[in-house]
């Protein structure tokens, strides 16, 4: 107990103090929601990196998917660092720091404002940023509960006000810079524990190879496969289709989630750019990676312990089931590594709640001429309230709440995903368009929340990404567009001419 309680004391001074060093970014709304536009590859390639994946991913969606298809649930990971990642990088990095700094926009309904000229736009994403990342939050803590209880025998309601106060600390001293620096980092936390938790617990199983013979002769309990053994050890596993809605909804949905893209809006350079691509796809192929391989061995640990008095399996107490027969050493890295994971994601969505609803939502509708500094103050009050709502719902989440937390990620990317894609690359994407991919994303997820016509949450976001991708094109073209000279206006930021090295381009 010592050990661990000795790792936390010495993790909440560094996140406590890197708020106190950051402080003196906090001078101007920029610098404190973008880190002033000049934070550098490493940082941003882990801040990407640790929103992306916190206690969720290690402890829930680890467990639940590896539990489902066996090894073959690593194709989750994989598809988290190619799509979510790799891809995220080259195809919207670039033209996201290119167009937001010539918009001059802050957020991502700020984008939509200024990119579709339109104020009505701007504040209905705000509100759906607002209604949907306040389940998200409340869901990063769930991760905890069991973790906690497990490894310090602490009530779960004193977990989640620690993690909550000092996360609202080192955000409200630092902005944007903490959470950067903070996710550094946690980040190298996450690595080096996911690395060490891989080889203790297949260790236990007698290696790796006959983990993986011990698996083989599990049968599976899924109708496609007919029960044949070996399904678990299957290059596709027991059930492809549905793993498939999975990679989809957790990979191309970054692609439309506020407080990821939001990290390209901060990047400095050209540089900052190809470097931040490479160690992003690589934190992601270790970290979403190994969380998903390890979850991959979960039938191994088939016990009364992950089952509920119904006998249905506990999907969130698989994992801490996995990691309790740990050396205290290790139980303690990871809950510092599951630490590190939440309180980076919950950083990140607090300030993405806040900057949205002060500079998006009050700012010039409801509070008129705002000065830079009651803004930050704004802001500043506006992470208690979000952190503060948040642990209400966690501490006791209502049936409908914890329903929204799984449809709150697919109604994010898919009323965002296309609008804002479209609107990076085409000229040709108009207000109409982008109205009806709000709706379909939003519309999809909620409607199958109440009428359940997609029996998987998972695949009902998954449809709710690719229905926008449809909706907007298809809507833009039979709708009035946009004024040409507007449009033309907003694209020059592309056309701008500038000198660089041969190393950088062969271009005579």
């Amino acid at each position: 107990m010592g050990i661990k309680l000795v790792l936390l004391v010495i993790f909440f001074a560094i996140m406590v103090g890197v708020g106190l060093y950051s402080r003196r970014h906090v001078t101007s709304v920029d610098g404190f929601v973008l880190g002033g536009r000049s934070v550098g590859p490493w940082l941003t390639a882990f801040a990407y990196g640790t929103s992306y994946f916190s206690a969720v991913v290690f402890v829930g969606y680890a467990g639940q998917f590896g539990w489902k298809y066996g090894i073959a649930s690593t194709w989750i990971g994989i598809g988290n660092a190619v799509i979510g990642s790799l891809l995220a990088w080259v195809v919207l990095g670039r033209r996201t720091k290119v167009m937001t700094q010539h918009l001059k926009s802050k957020t991502m309904p700020d984008f939509f404002g200024e990119r579709y000229d339109s104020k009505a736009l701007k504040i209905t994403a705000s509100v759906i940023v607002f209604v949907f990342l306040i389940p998200y939050t409340a869901s990063v803590y769930n991760g905890l509960s069991r973790l906690f209880e497990m490894a310090f025998h602490i009530p779960y309601t004193w977990c989640v006000i620690v993690m909550a106060l000092f996360t609202a600390i080192y955000v409200i001293l630092g902005g944007y810079m903490a959470t950067a620096i903070n996710d550094f980092i946690q980040g190298i936390i996450m690595l080096a524990g996911i690395v060490a938790v891989i080889a203790a617990v297949l260790s236990g199983q007698g290696g790796f190879m006959n983990a993986i013979s011990e698996m083989a002769q599990i049968p599976s309990d899924v109708a496609l496969t007919q029960g044949q053994p070996g399904a678990f050890t299957s290059f596709f596993g027991p059930d492809p289709l549905n793993l498939l809605g999975v990679v989809i909804l957790t990979s191309l949905g970054t692609w439309g989630l506020p407080q990821m893209i939001g990290k390209f809006y901060a990047i400095k350079d050209e540089k900052s750019i190809n470097t931040g691509t490479v160690i992003s796809t690589l934190f992601a192929v270790v970290v979403s990676g190994g969380c998903y391989f390890l979850g991959g061995f979960a039938r191994l640990f088939d016990s009364p312990a992950i089952y509920d008095e119904t006998g249905a399996v506990v999907y969130d107490s698989i994992i801490p089931h996995m990691l309790s027969a740990l050396p205290d050493i290790l139980i303690g890295i990871v809950v510092v590594l599951v630490l590190s994971a939440s309180m980076s994601t919950l950083s990140s969505l607090v300030l993405t709640s806040s900057s949205t609803m002060t500079l998006d939502l009050l700012k010039d509708n409801i509070m008129k001429n705002m000065s830079e500094k009651k803004q930050i103050v704004t802001m500043q009050l506006l992470i208690v309230f979000f952190i503060v709502v948040s642990v209400v719902i966690a501490l006791n989440p209502p049936t409908f709440i914890a329903q929204l937390m799984g449809i709150s990620w697919g109604a994010l990317a898919g009323a965002f995903l296309a609008p804002f894609l479209y609107g990076l690359y085409w000229k040709g994407v108009t207000r109409a368009g982008v109205w009806a991919g709000f709706i379909a994303g939003v519309g999809l997820t909620v409607s199958n929340m109440f009428i359940g016509f997609i029996a998987s949450p998972i695949n009902a976001g998954a449809a709710a990404m690719v229905a926008g991708l449809i909706v907007v094109p298809v809507v833009s073209l039979i709708t009035p567009r946009m004024k040409r000279e507007k449009v033309d206006e907003i694209f020059t930021c592309y056309e701008e001419t500038v000198t660089t090295s041969k190393k950088r381009s062969l271009e005579e």
